[in-house]
């Protein structure tokens, strides 16, 4: 983002303006920590803003400040709607194509906001007049602090910002041991401390509130656990079944993948999880070293993400999926084998 659109957007901002905040869809950690964050600064500018997901979000985020004040387009649909064709600006964040917004789709692409995007995926679509697009970045909460400092509008963070952006960057860095936390997002952390997110409080909030039906999904999902050894590889199912049995809640399967990744000898790493309802298999992928799995969902998962974490789909069944999968490794095993 160059110099030029930052004072274009300063100026943009000067004045109040009616402004929509999106997610993509199954929002995260950092989808919800940006947006939000990004809230708390334009309402402290005395804008109209609000954050419209495409859909809800796991329960361990709602507790995030303002987090209740999120419409959500799967059942806000008419009221989103009107809010959206009325923008003067909307925000992008945490995506980088619309197709990512599910059913919103059509009407952010019709929108005559002028569009910002700030986002850490690769390959994004052009689509927004001002692109603040870095895969460098650990996470769009970690952007968002650098956003807000281009702006000169640090002194901006107080107690419930801070917090906003403390959860997006601890989720997306899996707790700071991923290789995109860098020095600075650790002294972005210590920041966002000293301006009053209480790390002891978030960690405990987003991680430490297990329920015992989740707790029973993760030991089914580690009884599905299957290793290939010859592709250094590792994955796990959940069948709607045995979701439904165990009362699934929306972010139950969080961070379920990294049990597989943490194998020994294990460099590659998925979840298949069946999703009856909208008729797909949903996956996630995850790789250590250079192996990249964007590349991997993007060529035969219709997804994609970063070079060591993304996400696809499959219209298959979950037994012909896992197959897919198990056909297309042998291609990848000397890569794999070379991680």
């Amino acid at each position: 983002m160059s110099s030029q659109d930052i004072s274009e957007i300063k100026e943009l901002l000067s004045s109040p303006k009616k402004i929509v905040i999106i997610p993509h869809k199954n929002p995260d950690g950092d989808a919800i920590g940006s947006t939000l964050g990004l809230l708390h600064y334009l309402l402290k500018l005395n804008h109209n803003a609000v954050v419209i997901a495409p859909n809800d979000f796991p329960d361990f985020l709602k507790w995030i400040p303002k987090q209740d004040t999120i419409l959500k387009y799967e059942t806000q649909q008419n009221e989103s709607d009107a809010l959206i064709n009325e923008a003067d600006i909307m925000f992008t964040l945490d995506f980088n194509a619309f197709h990512r917004t599910g059913n919103m789709e059509t009407i952010l692409t019709k929108s005559n906001a002028v569009k910002i995007m700030i986002d850490h995926h690769q390959q994004p679509d052009n689509y927004a007049k001002y692109m603040f697009s870095d895969v460098t970045m650990s996470s769009t909460c970690e952007m968002v602090y650098h956003f807000l400092d281009k702006l000169d509008a640090l002194d901006s963070i107080d107690k419930n910002l801070a917090t906003c952006l403390y959860v997006g960057i601890m989720t997306d860095t899996g707790s700071f041991r991923f290789r995109s936390t860098t020095s600075t997002t650790h002294t972005i952390i210590a920041n966002l401390i000293d301006k009053g997110a209480n790390n002891t409080q978030i960690h405990n909030n987003v991680y430490d509130t297990n329920s015992y039906n989740r707790l029973q999904l993760l030991g089914c999902a580690l009884n599905n656990l299957k290793i290939i050894p010859e592709s250094r590889t590792a994955y796990i199912t959940l069948s709607q079944n045995e979701l439904q049995k165990l009362d699934y809640k929306k972010g139950d399967t969080e961070g379920f993948v990294n049990y597989a990744l943490s194998l020994n000898n294990v460099v590659f790493a998925a979840i298949f999880i069946e999703d009856k309802q909208n008729k797909i298999i949903k996956i996630s992928l995850r790789s250590k070293g250079d192996f990249s799995v964007n590349e991997l969902s993007r060529t035969h998962f219709e997804g994609g993400g970063h070079t060591n974490a993304a996400g696809g789909k499959s219209d298959l069944t979950l037994s012909e999926t896992v197959d897919k999968f198990i056909s297309i490794l042998p291609q990848y095993n000397k890569v794999l084998n070379n991680v």
